[in-house]
């Protein structure tokens, strides 16, 4: 009979379970990890909402499908004819590798790989990482440095490739729509090299956050606030923000993005609304105001390395973003939680981090 560990399993929408399923082994190429820390995020919140992801998740014959996907640990198990890695090492897996022989690959979007390929089943006790991955994406952790740190590579990856096309630079100044994990993650990246941030909030938790991950300004908006002219008062002359990140993912916030940007300045539609979605936008102020427009997605082999790095530095304020930590059976009542805004005068929750094997290590 195989082996079995528990895992966290998405049978569909908001249906999350913790159960029994077979030990994954390690195939040639491949790892088997044991993980010691996988993190919450705002992509498996919409999955667990939307009880699936086109791209990211499959579910297997009998229905089943493993979730989670920000995830460090230790190796357990190695495939032949894998020379990298051994028993033992501390490693972080991400959650995607691409092809690296496809069009977009050869023109540097290996973001838009034809053939990304994905892993989930981050919130188990061991995780079987695809010789691709464990090829191309899978790096080897310090054993000083906490796996739960580690764990952030991704999320951190996907800011800075949104950097990276934003062409963000010391001295800019960047107006960030939103304060989830994501949009403090952006707010920090920026501010830690340099860019003069302002962040829009909607909730008092999230100011006192953007203030410590670095925002110079925070502005709160109401219901019935004129968002796009009150955050222009806030920057220069006035005229606007070079650059706006959007990280809401809402029709009204990206119109807002459009209207707080500066002429020749530039917009990241970094969330991404639901399949559908229509939003107007002035096409006099983008075409007379010579607007750059671009949206951001998923991260590459060089800034999962740069992420990875800046987390390593210690620099990144990693331990402010975990704020809560459980164990694996915690776990559905972890995602329940999440679909409901926190209490007036709650502290913000960023990111819980998951132990499958028991306590922080």
């Amino acid at each position: 009979m195989a082996q079995q560990m528990m895992a966290a399993v998405l049978y569909g929408k908001e249906d999350l379970r913790v159960e029994q399923v077979e030990l994954p082994r390690a195939g040639a190429g491949e790892l088997v990890v044991e993980v010691r820390a996988a993190l919450t995020c705002g992509t498996d919140l919409k999955v667990y909402r939307r009880g699936y992801h086109a791209k990211m998740l499959q579910a297997s014959a009998d229905g089943k499908m493993l979730f989670g996907h920000e995830v460090a640990g230790v190796v357990h198990e190695v495939g032949t004819g894998v020379s990298g890695f051994k028993v033992g090492d501390h490693v972080v897996a991400l959650n995607s590798a691409p092809c690296d022989v496809c069009f977009f690959c050869r023109h540097g979007q290996q973001n838009l790989c034809d053939d990304l390929l994905f892993n989930n089943g981050a919130y188990a006790e061991f995780i079987r990482v695809p010789t691709r991955i464990v090829e191309k994406n899978t790096l080897h952790v310090p054993e000083a440095m906490p796996l739960e740190h580690a764990a952030l590579t991704e999320p951190l990856a996907c800011v800075m490739r949104g950097l990276e096309e934003s062409g963000a630079r010391a001295e800019d100044s960047m107006v960030v729509i939103g304060a989830g994990p994501i949009g403090l993650m952006f707010i920090h990246a920026a501010a830690l090299v340099g860019v003069d941030v302002t962040a829009v909030v909607k909730r008092d938790d999230q100011i006192v956050a953007a203030k410590h991950f670095g925002a110079r300004q925070v502005i709160q908006i109401e219901d019935d606030e004129d968002a796009v002219t009150a955050t222009r008062a806030l920057t220069p002359e006035g005229r606007g923000a070079d650059i706006v990140i959007e990280a809401v993912a809402t029709p009204v916030t990206w119109e807002w993005a459009v209207g707080m940007v500066r002429k020749g300045g530039l917009v990241n539609f970094f969330g991404g609304p639901a399949a559908g979605t229509t939003v107007a936008l002035d096409t006099n102020r983008l075409h007379y105001g010579d607007i750059t427009l671009k949206a951001s997605f998923h991260h590459t082999p060089a800034t999962c390395r740069a992420a990875f790095e800046l987390l390593r530095s210690g620099r990144f304020k990693s331990d402010d973003y975990i704020t809560g930590r459980a164990s694996l059976a915690e776990l559905p009542g972890i995602f329940t939680k999440m679909m409901t805004r926190p209490a007036a005068g709650a502290k913000t929750d960023i990111k819980t981090a998951v132990y499958p094997n028991g306590a922080k290590r």
